[in-house]
């Protein structure tokens, strides 16, 4: 399958990368939770998408803890129907440990999506049916003290390294899925986008990002990125 033989390779690539103070701590759910992010990939990323939803990097108790984009382990197990072996990161900071399916913190982030998709669709099969979830960056920063950084506030050197290698695979899983939007969770996601796909005739946007930390985002997100999808020219019709 291609999206596996991309999210392979931009596995390699990415664990080839170095950074410095203040990150401390790098994890690569692509390598240590390679089990659920390949059955998710293959689960649900078979055949042409109309939207790509694309995030910025995996949360601490997301997609670090399940290997799935917004991943809350109850979303990923219950509604998704994934749920398989997690090992750890090379190097763990013992402020964000990972348990895996054993993770009893819930994503705030991936119960929003994922709550939204299936309140709106019903069921997987129909949310995938149109749309697919990838993060740009499969990459989790931290510092010392366990504190999340974020792709945009690394070193130029460093971000334009990661870059590089998120655009290609980017390319890559946008000329698989051949969506005609793809749809940045979040400003930072859309610029990624612009840049990356700058050659393509695919029309990218943006939604509101769902983190806890938006204020608007804690007032009725769903409503609030359903609106701006429908503006985008999505319809969110089940047909």
């Amino acid at each position: 399958m291609e999206l596996v033989s991309t999210s392979r390779r931009l596995a390699a690539e990415v664990d080839r990368l170095r950074f410095a103070a203040p990150v401390t701590h790098v994890y690569n759910p692509l390598g240590y939770a390679w089990a659920p992010h390949e059955a998710y990939l293959r689960r649900w990323g078979a055949g042409q998408k109309s939207v790509l939803l694309l995030g910025m990097n995996p949360g601490p108790f997301g997609m670090a803890q399940t290997g799935v984009p917004f991943g809350d382990v109850s979303m990923v197990r219950d509604f998704l129907g994934i749920e398989a072996p997690v090992g750890r990161p090379k190097k763990e900071n013992a402020a964000r440990p990972v348990t895996g399916f054993a993770c009893t913190r819930s994503e705030v982030s991936g119960t929003r999506l994922w709550g939204w998709a299936k309140q709106r669709f019903g069921s997987p099969e129909a949310f995938f049916r149109r749309f697919f979830v990838v993060n740009y960056c499969p990459l989790v920063f931290m510092e010392e003290s366990g504190r999340n950084r974020t792709p945009d506030k690394l070193a130029p050197a460093e971000r334009q390294a990661v870059h590089a290698a998120c655009d290609a695979a980017l390319r890559e899983v946008v000329a698989v899925l051949r969506p005609s939007h793809v749809i940045g969770v979040g400003a930072f996601a859309q610029t990624r986008a612009r840049e990356a796909l700058a050659a393509t005739d695919v029309t990218i946007g943006s939604i509101l990002h769902p983190s806890p930390a938006s204020p608007a985002a804690n007032r009725d997100w769903p409503g609030t990125i359903e609106k701006q999808l429908i503006a985008l020219g999505i319809p969110l019709h089940l047909g």
